[in-house]
């Protein structure tokens, strides 16, 4: 009888760690604890009926350039991307706004003096993108697959974001790119900020930033339909709170963050690896607001409804000290806000002539800060009689998506915080292995990080089939 493998957690990770071991020949059964499968990659009515929103992941820049995601036939089963024609836009207070064309060769020329500076510091990652994201999306080796494209790239690995943007003459581009690091929740001075920077540019140029038509739950539900394919199960509505509920399993995967694997399987690790455990660090949290709207928003610059993604945060400054206010465990008073209008490009999110958006920003994490009237305010700002459009709004307080998703700890997004350390030994120096030969992590809290793309899983599902 082939061995018995069990997944906990039906989230990207958990069904590609799941689809992994189904296909080397394992019978393989899912645990998910809420009703619907996806974990952050949901869609739900939030607001309204017939308002479709994600609940958590809307963009997939690194899910349509996932190396495990495009091997699988995942349009076979419903999934179709869409792309905005901009992968993002950035406006600023003159009523104009800086957008960032899919094109390298459009970018380059919409950059205007800085396009040269963009062409050669993306270029080489852009052309090569097959080979960078295997290289990229994977544990740090020291011999890496693809050394002179990754020495490279390791130039950039420690410099900050402040640091590239030196690179950049204008103020609009400067501010472009803070926008673009400051999705990695660490402050602009920080080291990595500038390679997570680069790390959400290039896939812009390479892959684009597309959305799933019907929303983040048509990538999850491609994914449950292979799986099935090949055999494997899902059993949703199952809260599993220790692996003894599970007997007679060979091998255990678990898409969820070191707090919770503790509490799983605490019992089975060495007291040396449980103070590993222990010491990790989860990072800032989100706060979230969906929209149900009567009308697309009211942009200023109007270039912003050419990207599904609009990043609202002013100069490069600004973004900078919004991201330092949250690193210090304070909340800015004018924080950087990530907008998602994917109603603009896939009509099925809302009732006729009706709109869909959500907005967050980076707060601290566990706070209980109140900060939808400081999110609106930078949306006015820049979209003047926003809230004029708005139906319906459901609020997410960094609690409230922890509830909805046990792994979003205190509000935390991307499995952890992200820091030298917890970049090399991320969450230990085992990475997917724990001190259990048959227990392995696969989520987010693993290498390569957080970003919906499936190859924590991936990387982990191998780990365990010892290849």
């Amino acid at each position: 009888m082939s061995p018995r493998a069990c997944i906990i957690g039906a989230g990207p990770n958990g069904l590609a760690a799941a689809i992994v071991l189904a296909q080397a020949g394992l019978q393989v059964g899912v645990f998910e604890a809420e009703a619907t499968p996806g974990g952050a990659a949901r869609t739900l009515e939030l607001t309204l009926p017939g308002f479709l929103h994600d609940f958590g992941s809307a963009v997939y820049p690194l899910g349509v350039g996932s190396p495990f995601f495009s091997s699988l036939p995942l349009s076979d089963y419903g999934l179709e991307w869409i792309h905005s024609p901009a992968p993002v836009a950035h406006p600023f207070d003159d009523g104009t706004a800086v957008v960032l064309e899919r094109d390298l060769v459009k970018a380059k020329s919409s950059l205007g003096e800085d396009g040269e500076a963009w062409r050669r510091l993306l270029q080489p990652f852009v052309e090569r993108w097959p080979e960078f994201a295997c290289a990229v999306l994977r544990p740090v080796s020291l011999v890496p697959k693809h050394p002179w494209l990754m020495a490279r790239f390791g130039i950039k690995v420690l410099l900050s974001a402040r640091a590239i943007a030196t690179h950049f003459r204008s103020e609009r581009t400067r501010a472009l790119f803070a926008g673009l690091a400051a999705h990695s929740c660490l402050g602009l001075d920080e080291a990595l900020s500038g390679a997570f920077g680069m790390l959400m540019a290039i896939p812009a140029h390479a892959v684009g930033w597309p959305i799933p038509r019907g929303g983040a739950q048509s990538l999850t539900n491609a994914l449950c339909g292979y799986l099935q394919k090949l055999g494997g199960k899902i059993q949703t509505s199952s809260l599993i709170e220790s692996l003894r509920q599970l007997p007679n399993h060979d091998l255990f995967l678990c898409d969820v963050t070191p707090r919770q694997l503790l509490a799983l399987a605490g019992e089975r690790f060495t007291a040396k690896y449980r103070r590993s455990l222990q010491r990790f660090r989860y990072g800032p949290g989100a706060f979230k607001v969906d929209y149900a709207l009567t009308s697309p928003i009211p942009w200023t610059a109007s270039e912003c409804l050419r990207a599904a993604t609009v990043h609202l945060g002013g100069s490069f400054e600004e973004i900078a000290r919004s991201e330092k206010a949250v690193r210090s465990g304070l909340h800015a008073e004018r924080p950087f806000v990530l907008l998602v209008q994917p109603s603009l490009f896939d009509s099925s999110r809302a009732p006729a002539e009706k709109h869909t958006a959500w907005a967050y920003c980076h707060v601290p994490n566990g706070s209980n800060e109140d900060m939808l009237q400081k999110i609106e305010n930078q949306i006015e700002r820049f979209a003047p009689g926003f809230r004029d459009c708005v139906l319906a709004r459901r609020v997410f307080s960094p609690a409230d998506l922890e509830s909805v998703d046990a792994n979003l700890i205190g509000g935390d997004i991307g499995g952890g915080a992200l820091d030298i350390r917890q970049f090399l030994f991320r969450p230990t120096r085992r990475h997917y292995a724990t001190s259990a030969k048959d227990i392995y992590l696969c989520s987010s809290s693993t290498p390569p990080g957080g970003g919906v793309h499936g190859m924590c899983g991936f990387h982990a599902a191998q780990a365990a089939l010892g290849k």
